[in-house]
């Protein structure tokens, strides 16, 4: 694997920095798509549901205009404690667009949506850098329009007690269970890189995240790197994490979360497109501003008590809308930001691992960047 590049080694450090505050001030929580992998071979089976519930006015993007509208929006979302979750945990969505049919289908992995996406089953989804990343550079039809989060401590390497295991060095001959592919496995290899561990040594097993707490429980495996709420689940029952994706990211191993729009829906509907945005740019504000209503809400997604949630959400940077069109992000259509070069760095490494035969150009990286939706007001 090559080593970081100097802008990636930038970017990194910015986005501790930024975690640090954010953490400090108690505004941010979050953990960057750990459930996102990106093999578009896999078979993705969601489930549909229909969020309702209480939601506050929200106002659409500058310069949104009265444009023509879909009658049904297909959302391909993952349990991530940020702020789309909770869009649709207090069905913000429905609110302000309540003449339409939204549909939410849950997806246990990156992979699975990337299959969706690929064959027309979604119209919105959410992936983390791996399997975003391996999307693009696959051509799969869609482009980025929000970045949701920055991924700290919320997905972490998580072994048994009486596994011996005391740091990575100790992890030879055990069994590692993680996602293939996803954010938390692209974050296992970077831990390994850095300490001049070889992954072979270790057995690593390809699980869902609901297939490693089953495993855990079953005694199958040593230790599993995932991310919430599996990862609490883990640590609840027994578990000690030994490195977070902070450390990891510390040291140039940057994940995040972001969603993706079909390029045919975007094109078509674009005034919906930025009318999404300014529904989840509510949601971060909701999420920063109301932390403890937020854990409330957010808990009945994850499956975990209000405290445990609430720890949850400070794991993670969320971005609101005005953080999207920054150099360490999205940036401008006349100046790309940091996130195309974070994409085309996971898709070299994707190469170097052998999940995906080629990564384009930055320049592929930087035109999936839909930074021309915004600026939000």
């Amino acid at each position: 694997m090559k080593q970081p590049n100097k802008l990636k080694w930038i970017f990194s450090l910015s986005l501790i920095a930024m975690l640090l505050l954010l953490s400090a001030c108690g505004n941010n929580g979050g953990s960057v798509g750990g459930n996102t992998s990106g093999d578009a071979a896999e078979n993705a089976a969601p489930s549909t549901e229909n969020s309702a519930g209480p939601a506050a006015a929200s106002s659409d993007p500058a310069g949104a205009s009265t444009g023509e509208l879909p009658k049904e929006v297909r959302i391909g979302y993952q349990v991530s404690p940020n702020g789309e979750l909770l869009a649709k945990a207090l069905g913000l969505l429905e609110k302000k667009y309540p003449d339409i049919k939204i549909s939410w289908l849950k997806f246990d992995s990156g992979r699975d949506v990337n299959v969706a996406a690929a064959s027309g089953g979604i119209d919105f989804g959410l992936v983390g850098t791996p399997p975003g990343a391996s999307g693009i550079a696959q051509g799969l039809p869609y482009q980025i329009y929000y970045i949701h989060d920055v991924i700290g401590k919320s997905e972490a390497l998580v072994v048994k007690k009486d596994s011996g295991i005391k740091s990575l060095q100790d992890l030879k001959g055990h069994k590692i269970a993680t996602t293939f592919g996803s954010t938390s496995h692209f974050s296992l290899l970077s831990a390994l890189k850095q300490e001049n561990i070889d992954p072979s040594t270790i057995t690593i097993l390809d699980m869902q995240a609901p297939d490693i707490v089953a495993a855990w429980q079953r005694g199958d495996i040593d230790g599993a790197y995932t991310w919430q709420p599996s990862q609490s689940k883990l640590t609840e029952d027994g578990g000690d994490v030994i490195i977070s994706s902070a450390e990891v990211a510390a040291k140039g191993g940057i994940t995040g979360e972001f969603g993706v729009v079909l390029k045919d829906f975007v094109d078509k509907y674009p005034d919906f497109v930025k009318g999404y945005i300014s529904v989840l740019d509510e949601a971060v504000k909701t999420y920063r501003e109301h932390p403890q209503e937020s854990a409330q809400a957010l808990s009945k997604e994850l499956g975990l008590t209000p405290e445990a949630t609430l720890q949850a959400m400070n794991e993670i940077i969320v971005l609101d809308a005005s953080q999207q069109t920054s150099p360490e992000y999205m940036g401008t259509p006349d100046k790309p930001g940091a996130f195309g070069q974070l994409l085309k760095d996971t898709g070299d490494f994707l190469v170097e691992q052998k999940s995906i035969t080629a990564s384009p150009d930055l320049s592929v990286y930087q035109q999936a960047l839909r930074n021309d939706l915004y600026p939000v007001n």
